[in-house]
């Protein structure tokens, strides 16, 4: 039988995880706080309920994928489980990757997916113009995945799949051909030529570019942008320029009136005044009596100024308004990308663009938002506004962006904030969050956005995949196809060992993507021809329905 698999929060990422290892055949059971419709073999109870999780058959179970939306609660059902069953695989749903990084370290078989971690790349890959369904981790490098349609007029049409194989730029995933069956590696041994109708999946280099602009250039615009300061310190400019106006008529006062003092006396005398601080105070003992009149009115009217500058100069300094001013100063004025909101999935997006050298500007509504100071700290500026306005999209310079992405937590205020851009440049490629996966197909046909992705849909078949065996590597969706990208260890007992990788390859149904020796790192031609040893490493992609065979020696899967 094959492995029992409990998935703990059917909200709408949980079910659709649930319905997915359903779809695969495996032996899934699933717990939920409430009835789900059309769904009476679920569980229903409380999550965290020792009772509950017994009821679901922790007991017997491999596998528990923890798929709530709440952290806390994930945590919960974790120690509960790991109490009753000490031996079970955890997949554990959270945004906080360095709380998951030491949970994988202190917990065995314990392993974290960020949500926004999986889909961030694809929301970031779109914005650069490359319509990618899933990503795959390889070389420390984050690889978008696409899918190849043959169509009349592709420049692959006629192409032999051989041709394609050994391209180090891209790895060829998964082959659907348009007739017959047959799998990618037979189809590239034996000259089989694209047809039209056939789709390839493929794995296509990441490539890093400094878009970024040198110190210089951002000195020079800081400059030229410093126009801004009238919206962020023009009351601070104004009290300052009567603070100054006031000392200068207390001085030429003091030095025009018959007190035998010098201009420096004077000066030193107004400002001690002004400010409060005092000093060279006999230089109205003898004055008569209507200067010292009009130095009681000094007195008085520099402590009200003094007053309103030092506040004003607190609140620009220690406040938010210089942060404010210094983002607008940073904004980048061409070939950047727009970001509208700043949750889970917008920073991950900043950072990823960020990363690979591009200009990155956000606009975020909520002044107390938790990921301002680290989203600032990587140098990417920010607009407090609401970014379905014009006036906020007309501050991060949207005529000349590359590209928007419209992220917030809210489906309705990401299609306004859309609708907004292209109503100013309806040339913009206009990325949007929707977590309906079938409302974001009708929103994207309806509007002709360049694209519109459900975060569940996109993360969903990564959790099925992580359930089903060993540390994911990458995964995709094929028609109602699930394949999983991960690696796996030749040991004397695996499968695969002494075969050459072809065989293997056509036999299982899976594709090779590389191997790593103890002494080099094969790929293309010779990877096929190669024959596995003990201690090899292959990394492959996979249909899911197939790993049942890897399930026959778990250690076999590599998990560091």
């Amino acid at each position: 039988m094959k492995t029992r698999i409990i998935v703990c929060g059917l909200s709408s990422a949980g079910y659709k995880i649930y319905t997915l290892l359903k779809q695969q055949g495996s032996s899934v059971i699933g717990v939920h706080h409430q009835p789900i419709a059309d769904e009476s073999s679920i569980i229903v109870g409380d999550l965290r309920a020792a009772s509950t999780l017994i009821s679901a058959g922790i007991h017997e179970a491999d596998t528990l994928v923890l798929a709530a939306s709440d952290e806390a609660l994930n945590l919960a059902i974790l120690t509960q489980a790991r109490v009753l069953n000490p031996q079970i695989r955890i997949i554990n749903r959270l945004f906080n990757t360095s709380l998951g990084d030491r949970l994988d370290k202190i917990l065995p078989d314990h392993f974290t997916i960020s949500v926004a971690a999986l889909v961030a790349p694809v929301f970031a890959f779109a914005a650069l113009g490359n319509r990618a369904i899933g990503q795959l981790r390889l070389f420390n490098q984050t690889w978008p995945i696409h899918e190849e349609c043959i169509h009349e007029f592709h420049h692959w049409k006629g192409k032999k799949l051989s041709e394609l194989w050994d391209d180090r730029s891209r790895m060829l995933i998964y082959y659907l051909p348009i007739k017959g069956q047959i799998d990618l590696v037979s189809a590239v041994i034996y000259g089989q030529t694209l047809q039209v109708g056939d789709r390839l999946i493929i794995g296509t280099k990441p490539s890093i570019r400094n878009h970024r602009q040198s110190k210089i250039q951002k000195l020079i615009k800081f400059l030229t942008n410093l126009r801004r300061f009238q919206q962020h310190g023009q009351a601070l400019a104004i009290v300052s320029l009567i603070l100054l106006i006031t000392l200068f008529f207390a001085t030429t006062t003091y030095v025009f009136t018959d007190l035998k003092i010098t201009l420096t006396d004077a000066l030193y005398f107004s400002a001690g005044m002004i400010t409060g601080a005092g000093g060279n105070e006999k230089v109205t003992e003898n004055a008569p009596e209507a200067i010292k009149f009009f130095t009681v009115i000094m007195m008085l009217i520099g402590a009200a100024i003094v007053g309103i500058f030092y506040a004003l100069l607190n609140d620009f300094v220690l406040g938010t308004r210089l942060k404010q001013f210094w983002d607008a100063a940073q904004v980048p004025t061409k070939n950047h990308f727009i970001i509208c909101g700043l949750g889970d999935i917008g920073m991950q997006i900043a950072n990823q663009l960020h990363s690979q050298g591009h200009e990155v500007v956000v606009i975020e509504k909520d002044p107390n938002n938790r990921f301002l100071n680290t989203i600032r700290s990587i140098g990417v500026p920010v607009i407090h506004g609401d970014g379905s306005l014009s006036a906020s999209l007309k501050e991060a310079n949207i005529n000349k962006a590359n590209a928007l992405l419209a992220v917030t937590s809210n489906d309705i205020t990401n299609l306004e904030i859309a609708l907004s851009a292209k109503g100013i440049n309806s040339k913009l490629p206009v990325i949007v969050r929707n977590q309906d996966p079938q409302f974001a197909s009708t929103v994207q046909q309806v509007f002709e956005f360049e694209a519109v992705f459900s975060p569940t849909e996109l993360a969903a078949p990564a959790f099925a995949a992580a359930a089903l065996g060993g540390r994911i590597l990458g995964n995709g969706m094929t028609g109602n196809t699930l394949w999983v990208a991960l690696a796996t260890t030749i040991t004397s007992a695996h499968p695969f060992c002494g075969k050459r990788v072809k065989e293997a390859a056509m036999t299982a149904d899976f594709v090779p993507l590389y191997l790593e020796t103890k002494t080099q790192t094969i790929h293309g031609w010779n990877l096929l021809e190669t024959a596995l040893t003990v201690g090899d490493i292959l990394y492959l992609t996979i249909p899911a329905t197939e790993l049942e065979q890897l399930w026959r020696h778990p250690s076999q899967l590599l998990v560091s």
